[in-house]
């Protein structure tokens, strides 16, 4: 048995980064189904689920606005907090001071979005874990607003908000009466099977009278 949801998310800015142009950060026009996989996880994650997104709801008309962010140049390195953990050393860290770096990022403002989604079981379920059990919990959570971590539209400094959806359906955006837009290839998700060898999938979206199906389009790796 398949359980769907539909959800209302929002926020005052959004940052869905275009892995071709990371530097100089510049977001897609719609979020990536990962960006939304990953913000419903932080409301309700299981080893035994996994969430799929299934369509897209563009409500607000969608702006860019040009900001700049301090962010630093120096990346993290596993290694050096692997070494730190297993033999002792002191452990690494990234000076802000130093590294500090100013960079420009076309972000998107005002956006709001229903998505609609379900979940499969995976092999990691336990005895009483059961479909059912987790579309509870899920919808329990929705309803009350609570999630283990804040959920965010591309980066943290963007939060997300959400609500059960309980408008009229199919719902009326920006869009509706728009009949075809097509935003080119985007970025679906990673494709984690092969840890040494993780590759990115990507898919055609296009946004029909204001709705994105991505359940209905081909995954390219």
């Amino acid at each position: 048995m398949t359980y769907g949801f539909r959800i209302e998310m929002f926020g005052d800015r959004a940052l869905f980064t275009r892995p071709e142009l990371s530097v100089e950060r510049m977001s897609y026009d719609i979020p990536t189904p990962s960006a939304l996989r990953g913000a419903v996880e932080s409301i309700y994650w299981h080893p035994g689920m996994r969430v799929v997104i299934d369509r897209v709801h563009v409500m607000n008309q969608i702006r860019f606005s040009n900001v700049r962010r301090n962010e630093v140049k120096s990346k993290g390195s596993a290694s050096a907090m692997r070494s730190a953990v297993v033999n002792g050393n002191s452990a690494p860290f990234i000076n802000t001071k130093e590294d500090i770096q100013q960079r420009a990022s076309m972000i998107l403002v005002d956006v709001r979005y229903v998505v609609e989604f379900h979940f499969e079981m995976t092999g990691a379920v336990q005895g009483g874990d059961n479909p059912g059990k987790f579309a509870d919990i899920l919808k329990r959570r929705i309803q009350k607003g609570q999630c283990y971590s804040q959920p965010y539209f591309g980066t943290r400094e963007f939060p997300a908000y959400f609500k059960p959806y309980e408008g009229e359906w199919p719902p009326r955006g920006f869009y509706s009466d728009v009949e075809e837009r097509d935003f080119g290839l985007m970025l679906y998700d990673m494709d984690y099977s092969d840890p040494q060898n993780i590759t990115p999938m990507f898919f055609r979206a296009v946004m029909r009278n204001g709705v994105v199906d991505i359940s209905g389009s081909e995954v390219l790796r």
